[in-house]
């Protein structure tokens, strides 16, 4: 094939790519979404949308100064969208804007640069190239860490996908750029590779939000995520098209929980659980989603977890046992995901928890009933 047909090969999937990209943040705006996996799926989408059109082949490069500076931040928004999407914890902080306004502005002093200073400016460009890398990696150690812990079959397969896909495009791009090797040169003929990764993107995307299931909440806004992955869903009933689970098989993990207290053991993990119910991993992984509307493992063991803490930290026998002790007991390993979780479940730190629950004579009333199952 001549470079002709090459050209339009890349026109063509950078033009398909861009139209879904679009669609996808239409769509989320009329949702109205404004969680900030939504904002920065939005972002993601919007940028996938600007880099295909200003690279795109025989595109007069005039915008190109003010441009692909800012191009140039979107992995750190995909960065930022990974923490987003498989951090429970995360919250976007002002620092994390003022790291994608740095980058801008180093695109920025890079592009002024080329014309009386290129080797600074090359110096400068292996230098972003570098972080580009350091930033995918970091979105892919944020992925592989917390995957497991997902419970929707569905999600785990198309998130793993698409920051797969996602992460080699940027790889791609930064060692190119970093290495001077003109295989995502933005313009060149062999620019067809990013123009690939990015109709892929733009593809996964796009099934992740027009596939998904009426009575999924939040599950996915451009596959980006506008899902709240690790929070409780509500569920729903054999109707809305879901799974009837075995209400044995939830007893039984009902009576791990209140009565052995299965959720204090260190490190628990799914797969531990399902061999001490003897069941395959992925049915336990149904069972806690399905029949209980989880969509994260260690929500799941935060919901007993919490309620353990409360009990202990309202119980006056316990007045001295300090905070530590007492989510180390109900099996957290480290204080701060403890404060977290606790502050996120009750709106108040264990020890303002503690304080309140003490000074009132009902005290012991304060923790609320467990949800039976079955």
């Amino acid at each position: 094939m001549n470079a002709t047909g090459l050209t339009a090969i890349d026109l063509g999937l950078r033009g398909a790519a861009s139209g879904v990209f679009l669609l996808i943040v239409l769509v989320a705006l009329l949702r109205r979404a404004t969680g900030q996996q939504a904002l920065l799926g939005i972002a993601m989408c919007a940028g996938g949308m600007f880099y295909a059109i200003a690279t795109a082949p025989n595109l007069p490069k005039t915008a190109w100064w003010w441009v692909l500076p800012i191009l140039s931040a979107q992995p750190a928004v995909f960065w930022l969208w990974a923490r987003a999407a498989f951090d429970d914890d995360f919250v976007l902080r002002r620092w994390h804007g003022a790291l994608w306004l740095s980058i801008v502005v180093f695109g920025f002093a890079i592009t002024l640069a080329w014309a009386n200073w290129p080797a600074l400016a090359g110096a400068g460009g292996r230098v972003l190239a570098l972080a580009t890398l350091v930033l995918a990696l970091a979105a892919a150690v944020q992925t592989v860490k917390t995957w497991r812990a997902d419970l929707v079959a569905r999600r785990r397969r198309l998130r793993l996908a698409m920051l797969a896909i996602n992460v080699v495009l940027i790889a791609t791009v930064a060692v190119a750029g970093f290495a001077a090797i003109p295989v995502a040169v933005p313009g060149a003929p062999g620019s067809l590779p990013t123009a690939l990764g990015l109709f892929v993107v733009a593809m996964l995307a796009g099934i992740g939000l027009f596939s998904a299931p009426a009575m999924a909440v939040n599950d996915a806004t451009a596959a980006i995520a506008s899902g709240e992955a690790g929070r409780q869903a509500p569920a729903a009933g054999p109707a809305a098209g879901r799974v009837v689970v075995d209400p044995i098989l939830l007893r039984r993990l009902d009576h791990l929980m209140t009565v052995e207290r299965t959720y204090r053991q260190e490190g628990l993990a799914i797969g531990a659980l399902a061999a001490r119910l003897d069941v395959p991993e992925h049915r336990l992984r149904q069972a806690i989603n399905e029949g209980l509307g989880y969509r994260n493992f260690n929500a799941f063991l935060n919901r007993y977890r919490i309620e353990d803490a409360r009990l202990a930290l309202s119980d006056v026998t316990q007045r001295e046992v300090p905070v530590l002790t007492i989510a180390m007991d109900a099996g957290f390993q480290s204080i701060g995901p403890f404060n977290r979780a606790f502050k996120a479940e009750t709106g108040m730190t264990p020890t303002e928890f503690r304080r309140e629950a003490l000074s009132r004579p009902d005290s012991a009333e304060l923790s609320p009933p467990r949800r039976e199952i079955g």
